[in-house]
């Protein structure tokens, strides 16, 4: 089922963030095909099962004994028009340091075959990755998001297991370890599809967790033979809430991007569960500074992209749903964002004397602000605009009047990190580099 890519130009995988040194941390990051039959598993008609062969991207830790027994499955974001990796951006450092595998998966068309994307960022016109870089990847044949949710499904079921005992690495990605618990995830799009998944496909035996990040009121359409899902559809598909007779614990964790605009999740929220856990954080958007790194310039908004702290919150969330998934207790319960307007066509947020948004999950950026944090913006030049957010100054004289010196600004600023930790929703391995994200510069002297 599995044979290596190593051949061409090397991987082809979008990603603008800095991401960890992976060498120096003892993984191994390499390529695969992976080939199979899938059947039909959502949406009508007598569909014949297909022969496909996608793409995988694995990065493992290179020696068994730092293994920590999980494996992450990312369904990869074709939003481009081609693969990226938004969560393995936002994740990395947690799964790095704590000894997790990493598996992106080609799981639809237009990762594999070249697509237009939906978000206005493609350069070009579309390629597939066989005519990107044939000597890689001419092998590669997908046919069609009709097939997207089993070709995902079989590759976790072939992640699942002790592969301690197989042949080297060519044979089997994770050739070597000892796989107990398998957790797939996904971002937008694949948050999308994520949630088709679990309500029509999943069963006992698949994943053992789902992350679902930034997903709409709608899920991602069942998928046509030879061809991509149009996903504009599901801006006005039907409003689903995630189904209530789990056999898998599913954390959803939300934006303020995806709560109003065209995502419309305000529509389907619903009470938590022993099987289901909703988390809203205040003063992050769709995308933000974290995923663009240093091509922020490149999108062409009129506004400095969110700079809010959702990469914090992610990674706590990772893992609080291995641990779940594993038997423990589930994730802390988080208060929603507060909205007002809720039965009107166009509810707004809450917000306070600054400006941002209340309730939620808090972090110091909120809570110790120097910045206005926003997921909404208003009149947007680009549907790329409308997803990274925006982040405003708050004027210095209110900052002085908020906080009288830069020292008292970084102990609101320190106590507030520990209140997120204390509340676990972030980890204290990341304080060092939540504190760092501090703006006593912004502070009047």
């Amino acid at each position: 089922m599995f044979r290596p890519l190593a051949d061409g130009k090397g991987p082809s995988l979008l990603s603008a963030s800095p991401v960890p040194d992976l060498a120096a941390a003892g993984y191994t990051d390499t390529e695969y095909a992976a080939s199979g039959i899938a059947d039909r598993l959502v949406g009508d008609g007598d569909t014949p099962p297909a022969e496909f062969t996608t793409r995988l991207v694995v990065r493992r830790p290179a020696d068994a004994a730092a293994f920590n027994g999980c494996a992450v499955v990312e369904w990869l974001n074709v939003s481009s028009g081609s693969d990226a990796a938004p969560e393995y951006s936002y994740l990395a450092a947690e799964l790095v340091r704590a000894g997790y595998a990493w598996v992106g998966v080609s799981a639809q068309y237009v990762g594999v075959e070249g697509g237009t994307g939906s978000v206005g960022v493609a350069a070009g016109e579309p390629q597939s990755l066989s005519a990107k870089d044939p000597g890689r990847y001419g092998g590669l044949h997908h046919p069609g998001d009709a097939y997207c949710y089993d070709i995902f499904r079989s590759i976790g079921h072939a992640v699942r297991g002790d592969h301690s005992g197989e042949a080297p690495t060519p044979y089997h990605p994770l050739a070597g370890l000892s796989v107990g618990t398998v957790l797939a995830v996904g971002e937008s799009q694949s948050a999308m599809a994520l949630t088709t998944y679990v309500n029509a496909v999943a069963a006992a035996g698949d994943f053992d967790g789902f992350l679902i990040h930034s997903r709409a009121a709608a899920g991602l359409p069942a998928g046509d033979v030879g061809t991509g899902i149009d996903v504009g559809t599901v801006f006005s598909g039907e409003p689903t809430r995630i189904r209530t007779d789990l056999d898998a614990p599913v954390l959803v964790v939300q934006t303020e991007t995806d709560l109003l605009t065209n995502f419309r999740y305000h529509l389907v929220r619903q009470p938590d569960t022993d099987r289901l856990r909703v988390w809203e954080i205040a003063g992050t958007s769709h995308a933000d500074l974290h995923q663009i790194g240093d091509f922020e310039e490149f999108l062409g908004c009129p506004d400095p992209v969110n700079r809010g702290q959702q990469r914090f919150v992610l990674r706590a969330g990772l893992r609080h749903l291995r641990a779940w998934a594993d038997g423990g207790d589930p994730p802390p319960v988080a208060d929603p964002l507060r909205l007002r307007g809720v039965t009107t066509a166009e509810p707004e947020f809450e917000v306070d004397d600054i400006g941002n948004v209340l309730g939620g999950v808090r972090t110091p950026c909120v809570d110790a602000p120097t910045h206005v944090l926003s997921g909404v913006v208003p009149d947007p030049i680009s549907r790329i605009c409308l997803l990274f957010g925006s982040t405003h100054p708050v004027p210095a004289h209110l900052l002085a009047e908020r906080y009288g010196t830069r020292d008292e600004y970084e102990k609101h600023y320190r106590d507030a990190a520990d209140a997120a930790i204390n509340a676990g929703f972030v980890l204290v391995e990341d304080r060092d580099e939540l504190i760092a994200d501090a703006n006593p510069d912004m502070v009047p002297e």
